[in-house]
């Protein structure tokens, strides 16, 4: 995707990035700001229309339709966003129903419907309520309500976190989860916090000047992250690896030599690292590092120090 800026040039928003979301997955899209992500997150819906290339939701190409094909094909695709976009001059329920009375549905179904989805996000007291007195948290939940009204196949959240607390944004969060379960909705959600990753996505995608420079499964990304930009993310929540500064320190208190030691599910570098210490005659202590847990797998990397011979040391470096 390209604009023409202002002084005549054109700036590459999305650069050959290839993307597939699976049916049922909650897909999240990481990057600092500029990297794309809300840009790409707008072709799904052909509020961007790709300046080369296609997009497809299901077998239906999106970034070809127009006129009431376009429409139509929206009304599987709902939006959340982070200043919650929500209409002041109406109720909470007629908030709600208002993609559903734009839709064309009758008054008794969009009835029984807004019930459900304001039992759903916890605010059936709220139904008669403006936006204006309803706190952050209670409003992107009315988003997700509305944006769930016309039983949408795909949820599109735009830093729907962003503005708010932790606790909160762990609430709307598991909602989400909540709506992807027992909905069925696939959310594709574009966030640069790496908490919101981890506790809500099952895949995610790294973004950086418009590519998509790694993707694959949430664990993979925190136990293994094999680009710079992947990296940075990750120990902004995970204090696994030592900072420069960090290791500094450590070294000022602990001469020996220091190696790091992944962990994950699959890895037996600990055992190979006991063994190896045990059979060098080599000792080893753990000076900085984690073991944390994610989709009931574990994995970290730890710090270690190896005290002994540089010989002995040699060997268990190579073991």
């Amino acid at each position: 995707k390209s604009f023409d800026t202002p002084a005549g040039q054109t700036f590459n928003a999305l650069s050959n990035v290839s993307l597939t979301v699976e049916p049922g997955a909650i897909y999240g899209l990481v990057g600092y700001s500029g990297a794309g992500k809300s840009t790409l997150l707008r072709t799904v819906n052909a509020l961007e229309r790709p300046t080369s290339g296609r997009v497809f939701v299901g077998d239906r190409e999106i970034s070809a339709l127009q006129g009431k094909a376009l429409y139509a094909e929206r009304q599987r695709i709902g939006m959340i966003f982070q200043q919650f976009n929500l209409l002041r001059s109406r109720t909470v329920y007629k908030n709600v129903a208002y993609p559903l009375k734009l839709a064309g549905v009758d008054a008794s179904t969009t009835l029984d419907r807004v019930e459900e989805l304001l039992n759903f996000v916890g605010l059936t007291d709220k139904a008669l309520s403006y936006p204006s007195q309803l706190s952050g948290g209670q409003k992107q939940r009315v988003a997700i309500a509305r944006a769930l009204a016309t039983r949408p196949d795909i949820l599109i959240s735009d830093e729907a976190t962003s503005a708010l607390d932790p606790q909160t944004t762990h609430e709307v969060l598991d909602l989400l989860r909540r709506a992807n379960q027992e909905y069925g909705v696939t959310i594709l959600l574009v966030t640069h916090e790496m908490d919101v990753v981890r506790n809500v996505a099952d895949q995610v995608a790294v973004m950086e000047n418009g590519r998509v420079i790694e993707h694959g499964s949430v664990y993979d990304l925190f136990a293994n992250p094999h680009t710079s930009t992947a990296k940075s993310f990750v120990s902004s929540v995970l204090q696994h690896e030592p900072s420069a500064e960090a290791l500094a320190r450590i070294r000022l208190s602990h001469p020996g030599r220091l190696i790091q030691v992944r962990v994950d599910d699959s890895s037996d570098q600990r055992a190979v690292l006991s063994r190896a210490t045990r059979d060098h005659g080599v000792d080893a202590a753990v000076v900085f590092g984690g073991v944390s847990e994610l989709q009931g797998r574990p994995f970290g990397s730890l710090t270690v120090e190896l005290t002994g011979d540089d010989t002995a040391v040699d060997g268990v470096v190579n073991a």
